[in-house]
């Protein structure tokens, strides 16, 4: 099994990006889990890499990850022209599907934290008719609103009354990334954040077709069936986000080295973006 450490990386305007693998990312999450580490894994995308451009918050929670895979084509993308020519996607939806396979082999206690209450049921009974040994000691959708410190800590209490090591997080971004680096050591479980994986792995929402992941198109295909819900994510950060990746590739936007830096901030020349 590979360590996280040795997972070769890139700074993507500003976000550390872990070219990996869904055995990797497997292995590494189980044997953290199988020693009741408390950690956290993004499965990052444009509109999460946009988020923490525009936010250095947002930015430090992200960074602070053990492990954050390109979830989306152009991230593959992107790493490819950064040097990193093995990289793959590593896809929130199919990665649950991965984890939760491991998990059940090895006995490894899980939990679900998100989406709505019908839709994580749904989600909790398929997982179990797919894998009849898989352990799901904690499922929780939270309300649409943010908790109080009293909800928040019996929350925690709970998570670790469970007796679960994975922790699969559906709050979208970047309220998941946020969410997970605030409990980070509060929690003796891997978080996940897998976005809208509940959605789409229960039926409540259509994935894309396989060719238009493959060619990045997923975006075009989501806004077709939300477009009043996403038609301003999109224009917004995805033309900015190539605009912005192209300048960082010709060397005209540079970002700090550190991959684990919570401040990797842009340059351009020697007047800070």
């Amino acid at each position: 099994m590979i360590a996280a450490r040795e997972i070769p990386s890139r700074m993507i305007l500003g976000v550390r990006t872990d070219a990996t693998s869904y055995p990797e990312v497997a292995g590494v999450v189980t044997a953290w889990a199988g020693r009741g580490e408390s950690r956290y894994v993004i499965a990052n995308t444009v509109n999460g890499v946009m988020e923490a451009y525009d936010s250095p918050e947002v930015r430090s929670a992200m960074n602070g990850a053990d492990l954050i895979t390109a979830d989306g084509m152009p991230l593959v993308w992107a790493l490819r022209l950064l040097g990193l020519e093995g990289a793959r996607r590593v896809y929130g939806p199919d990665l649950t599907l991965v984890v939760l396979e491991s998990a059940a082999k090895r006995r490894i206690p899980v939990g679900f934290y998100g989406g709505t209450p019908e839709t994580l049921a749904a989600f909790c009974r398929s997982a179990r008719r797919r894998w009849p040994y898989l352990r799901i000691a904690y499922a929780w959708s939270p309300p649409f609103r943010p908790a109080t410190p009293e909800e928040d800590q019996r929350m925690a209490g709970a998570v670790a009354a469970s007796g679960a090591r994975i922790l699969f997080v559906g709050l979208g971004a970047p309220k998941q990334e946020q969410w997970m680096a605030h409990h980070r050591g509060r929690l003796p479980a891997v978080m996940l954040g897998v976005g809208a994986a509940f959605d789409f792995l229960s039926g409540a929402k259509r994935q894309a077709p396989r060719w238009m992941m493959r060619a990045g198109l997923e975006w075009l295909f989501r806004l077709a069936q939300e477009p009043r819900r996403l038609w301003g994510r999109y224009l917004r950060h995805n033309p900015r986000f190539v605009a912005l990746f192209l300048a960082q590739w010709l060397g005209w936007l540079q970002f700090d080295s550190l991959a684990g830096s919570s401040g990797a901030g842009a340059h351009i020349g020697n007047r800070q973006a």
